[in-house]
Parts: structure tokens; C-alpha cells; sequence
């Protein structure tokens, strides 16, 4: 046994690095392909393509499957014992349907009809090879974004470069020739990209006329893409699938999507999928009930219509598949239905997830005590006291006093102004209507451009606030707004700390509010003064507008827009991506961090007032 256990030893010890060199350079070669393949469904779904094209793509789709192969037998071949813990059941799934593709390769097809022949056709079907390749490259591209945290790369550099890289994707597809009906500049492709991926919804061209079904497909990709967050996607795909990463990696994400514990991380991400992805559900089938046989669509179109508005709502978007956006005369005056489901769909997407898994788990936890108390009578149940955390009740409370006093005041600036000859439930449906929009989604009903100076500025300032932290909306946030306030609250009443609920605000919170409302302010009055420079024609109010709905990624312009010059495309571009991305976030990844030192100096005051 001695020669055998040091034949051992030294096999490891000798072979193992080469094998692990060899799988090294087989990975690098697949995340290549990967990216190749990917890059090759564009070309063919993008262009119009020759029949000599075709069948040179069709060659490079077989080498993609050939590289995939041998990549996963020789990781199975050469190192089971890591490979085993690495992957979890889905991807031996993966993986074994990307060995049924061989099916066809071993085995002749079938002569006699039935169960078998078919199984041989779906296993030799180009559709299958095409799903399974796509599937298995962004399994390939989203382990490598994961593994990158794990290199100590700063996390929120990772952040803002996902959404740029996704802009310029974005921006490049919008491009090509089946994109659009006649053509698009590279800036106002990069404008729609960014709006998109940044869920804005400021839009330099006409979206109905300009872009074709797959230039809508694009877009509204991009809000989905934008709206969950591109690290969230990529993590939940790479940790779904290949389970176990590194304590950094999971660590990193965790911060990311605001997770309490690493045991609940994977649940958290399957929350925010799970959500938005029943949610949107729930609100294309409410949309496509309500506009089904009205509008003179086809019931593909009527189909496609509900699911681009529904993603477009709860990701705070604002885009439209209609001319004049939501205030087309098809829907104005029939349709209270449909604008209602908007609305509560960019309430519980500008929420914030958190708020909504926090919501379930309370929502479920009563429904577990009420079959308790139903059916186990005899026992003692004893009740947990804090079900809704801080962050919940401060969100709520905060979203349900901006909702009704944005109503009740646009309700009565607008009651004989902009909302005149409609009925009294069209104007309170309205009102609901355009005091959500403002908190980050910029769906229009009624021209912007026909409210009233206090209608406006009451929008700016809704603007600004935004939604829920954690959330696909924008703006400061309601939760910054809050703590600012009860900071200022405690200052007034001569307080020595900052109180809530019975609950006492961190210094850390406090001092972070504070930052990124300033920060906030600085940005947005730089952009005014920069967009002043470029366009002297334009109002004062029209700029503050376009320039707090850029930062806040809300949507709404009083139709400066589309007369922007390139320049000023490039400052909003710039707005839309800091809002998204987060301006602290943004420079936390640029500038470099200070130490936390052992030793403080000596305080003093400085005098104000």
C-alpha cells in the first residue's frame, strides 16, 4: 500500500498542475467562444444575412458546440472531485443535455415513426443546439463577472462598469440594420441605450416610428436588464447554477442586494426574480383584459403591448410602444383600468425589493399564525412584535404621503386647467396617475407641457425624492428624504439624537443621507448650468425639468428633448447613468478609500448662525 499511496501523492503532485494549466486554458478559450457565439446571434438576427454568411455561421455555431464538449468532458475527466462540488444539479442538467446533442452523432436516425424518431429530431433540431449553446454562454460570461469579485476588485467599480458595458451593448444593437425602419445616429442609439438601461425613459426620437419589433425587443431588454440590476442577473445566474463561490464573491453580493445573512442569499436573489417576474405577470394580464379588442390590435400585438408596457412599468421605465405615450386618444378617456395597473405597478417597483420581501415574509408569517389559530387552538403561539423592519415602515409611510398629497394637489392646480372636459373620475384618475409618474417612471397622460407652473415644480421636487432604496427607481430616495428630514426635525426641537419609532438613527446613516441629498443637488445644478451653456433658447424651467428627471431616471421633459444638440445628449446620457448608478457609488469607485485610522484629534465647533 506505501508504493501505491506515494504513486498517489507524487501524481498529484507532478501531474496536477499541469492538468489545472490545461483546464485554465480550456476555460479562457470557452469564455472566448462564449463571447464569439453570442456575438454571432447578433450578426444573424441583426443583419441581412447571404446564404454563404449563413453557412459560415452555421460552421461557427458547430465549432462553438465542439469547444463547449470538450470543455465540459475534460473538466469532468480530469478533475471530478472539484468539478462535483463546483456544480450544482441544474448544471448537470445543462450538461447533460449538452451530451444528448450526440444523439444524432452516434446514432442513425430511426426508421420507424413514433416516440424515439422524435426524440432523435428534438435532439438534432438547430433550435435546441441554439438555445442550449446561448444558455451555456452566459452561464460561461456571468461565472466570470462573479469570479471577478473574488480578484478584490472594488464592487462598485464592477456595478458602474456592468450597466456602461450594457449601454454600449445596448447602443450597438439599436444599430444595426433590422433595428429600426430607417436607420438611427450612433448618439441618439447610445441616448435610448442609456435611457433604457438606466429605466429612464427620455427618448430623442419617436420609439413607435423609429425603432422595428426587434429594436422594441432590444429596448425593452435593456429595462429588464437595468431595472433588476446587471450584477443581480449575473450573480443569481452564476450562484443559481454553479453554486458554490467564494466567501468574498458571496459576501460582495450580499451587499449588493442588501441580503441579511450569506444563508440567505440565493433565496433573496430568487426573491427579486421570483417578484418581478409575477408581478409583471399579474400586470400583462390586467393590461391585456383591459385593452383586449379596443385598441384595433392583433391579439399578438395586444400580447406584445401588455408585456412591453407591464416591464416598462414596474422597472420605472416610461417607455411606450405609442405615439404620444400613454396620452394616445386610443386610451384617454376609456381605459382607468389600464392607467391604475400602471400605477401600482411603478409603486411596487419603485418600492424597493427589500420592502416587498419583508411584505411576503409578513404576509406569510400571519397567514401561518392564522392556520395556527384555526386548526392547533390548544397551543400556545407566541407572536413575533417586529414584523415590518425600519426601512419598511419609513418606505411606506413616506410613498403613501407622496402619493396623496402629490394627488390631492395636482387635482386641484389641474381640476379646471389641464384636466378640463374631462369627468370627475378621469381627473381623480389622472391625478393618481401623474403623482406617480414623477417618482421615477416617465409615462405621460396629459402634455407636460399644459400644467401649471405649481403642478410642475410640485413635480420636481417628487422628482428628486424618487422611490425606495434597493428599488428600480431613482432620485435621492424616499428613505434618504426621511432620515434628512428627522435629521433637521432633531436639530429644530434641540434633540442630541435622531430618533424614529423608537428607534435611533445610526451616524453612519445620517451622515450618508445628508452626503447624497448635497451631492444630489450638486450634480443636478451642474447639469442645468451645462445644458444653459449649450442651449440659450431653452427656459429655465424646461432645463431644471430635463435635468432633474435625467438624474432622478425618471422620464418626464417638457418636449426639450428631442431639440437637444449632441452635446446635450451627452451631458443628460451622463445624468441618466450617475442616477442610475448611483453618484455616491459612482465615486466611491473612483476615488480611493481612506483607511480607518486607530486615533481621532480634538474636536472643535465652528460657528453657524
Amino acid at each position: 500500500m506505501e508504493p501505491l499511496y506515494k504513486l498517489f501523492i507524487y501524481r498529484n503532485k507532478l501531474i496536477r498542475p499541469y492538468i489545472e494549466l490545461l483546464l485554465r486554458w480550456v476555460d479562457g478559450v470557452t469564455y472566448a467562444m462564449s463571447v464569439v457565439f453570442i456575438l454571432s446571434l447578433v450578426y444573424e438576427h441583426g443583419f441581412r444575412i447571404s446564404f454563404g454568411e449563413a453557412e459560415i455561421l452555421r460552421d461557427l455555431h458547430h465549432w462553438a458546440w465542439l469547444v463547449f464538449l470538450t470543455d465540459t468532458s475534460l473538466h469532468i475527466l480530469l478533475n471530478y472531485s472539484d468539478t462535483r462540488q463546483k456544480y450544482k444539479g441544474l448544471t448537470w442538467v445543462v450538461n447533460l443535455m449538452l451530451y444528448l446533442t450526440l444523439v444524432p452523432v452516434v446514432f442513425h436516425e430511426p426508421e420507424v415513426p413514433g416516440g424515439v424518431h422524435a426524440f432523435w429530431m428534438f435532439c438534432r433540431s438547430s433550435l435546441y443546439h441554439t438555445v442550449l449553446l446561448t444558455v451555456l454562454s452566459l452561464l460561461q460570461l456571468s461565472s466570470g463577472v462573479v469570479r471577478l469579485l473574488g480578484k478584490r476588485t472594488n464592487p462598485s467599480l464592477i456595478f458602474a462598469s456592468s450597466f456602461l458595458i450594457f449601454i454600449l451593448l445596448g447602443a450597438s444593437l439599436l444599430m444595426l440594420p433590422r433595428a429600426t425602419y430607417h436607420g438611427i445616429s450612433f448618439i441618439d442609439a447610445l441616448f435610448t441605450a442609456t435611457s433604457a438601461t438606466c429605466v429612464t425613459g427620455l427618448v430623442s426620437v419617436d420609439v413607435s416610428s423609429t425603432f422595428t419589433p426587434m429594436g422594441l425587443f432590444v429596448i425593452i431588454l435593456l429595462i429588464q436588464v437595468g431595472g433588476l440590476g446587471v450584477m443581480t442577473l449575473t450573480s443569481f445566474f452564476a450562484m443559481f447554477f454553479m453554486g458554490n463561490t467564494s466567501l468574498y464573491n458571496q459576501l460582495a453580493v450580499r451587499d449588493m442586494v442588501s441580503s441579511q445573512s450569506l444563508n440567505s442569499l440565493l433565496s433573496t436573489l430568487l426573491y427579486i426574480l421570483g417578484f418581478t417576474l409575477v408581478i409583471e405577470a399579474v400586470g400583462m394580464g390586467i393590461l391585456f383584459s383591459d385593452i383586449h379588442g379596443t385598441m384595433g390590435m392583433s391579439l399578438k400585438e395586444e400580447l406584445a403591448f401588455s408585456a412591453f408596457h407591464s416591464i416598462s412599468a414596474f422597472c420605472n421605465a416610461g417607455f411606450s410602444t405609442l405615439p404620444a405615450n400613454l396620452g394616445n386618444d386610443l386610451l384617454m378617456h376609456r381605459h382607468y383600468v389600464l392607467y391604475l395597473t400602471i400605477s401600482f405597478l411603478i409603486i411596487l417597483g419603485g418600492i424597493g425589493f427589500p420592502i416587498l420581501v419583508n411584505l411576503y415574509e409578513t404576509v406569510s408569517y400571519e397567514v401561518r399564525m392564522l392556520f395556527c389559530r384555526l386548526f392547533f387552538r390548544n397551543r400556545r403561539i407566541v407572536r413575533r412584535v417586529h414584523l415590518y423592519n425600519l426601512n419598511t415602515r419609513i418606505a411606506l409611510i413616506m410613498t403613501a404621503l407622496l402619493l396623496v398629497i402629490g394627488t390631492l394637489a395636482i387635482l386641484a392646480f389641474e381640476w379646471n386647467h389641464a384636466f378640463a372636459g374631462m369627468t370627475a373620475a378621469e381627473k381623480w384618475v389622472q391625478a393618481f396617475f401623474n403623482a406617480t409618474c414623477p417618482r421615477t417612471a416617465g409615462f405621460t397622460s396629459v402634455g407636460m407641457t399644459t400644467f401649471s407652473t405649481q403642478t410642475l415644480l410640485l413635480m420636481v421636487v417628487l422628482m428628486m425624492i424618487g422611490g425606495g432604496t434597493q428599488s428600480t427607481a431613482g432620485g435621492v430616495k424616499v428613505n434618504v428624504f426621511a432620515v434628512v428630514e428627522l435629521n433637521l426635525r432633531a436639530m429644530l426641537v434641540g434633540a442630541d439624537r435622531v430618533t424614529i419609532f423608537n428607534r435611533e438613527l445610526s451616524t453612519d446613516s445620517i451622515r450618508r443621507s445628508n452626503g447624497t441629498f448635497i451631492l444630489y443637488l450638486l450634480i443636478v445644478f451642474t447639469g442645468i448650468f451645462a445644458l444653459s451653456l449649450l442651449e440659450p433658447r431653452a427656459s429655465v424651467m424646461a432645463l431644471v425639468f430635463e435635468c432633474t428627471s435625467a438624474l432622478s431616471t425618471v422620464g418626464s421633459s417638457l418636449d426639450l428633448t428631442p431639440t437637444l444638440c449632441d452635446g446635450s445628449k451627452l451631458i443628460v446620457i451622463l445624468l441618466m447613468f450617475v442616477g442610475r448608478v448611483g453618484a455616491l457609488t459612482l465615486i466611491s469607485s473612483l476615488v480611493r478609500q481612506k483607511k480607518i485610522k486607530n486615533y481621532r484629534y480634538p474636536s472643535d465647533n465652528i460657528i453657524i448662525n
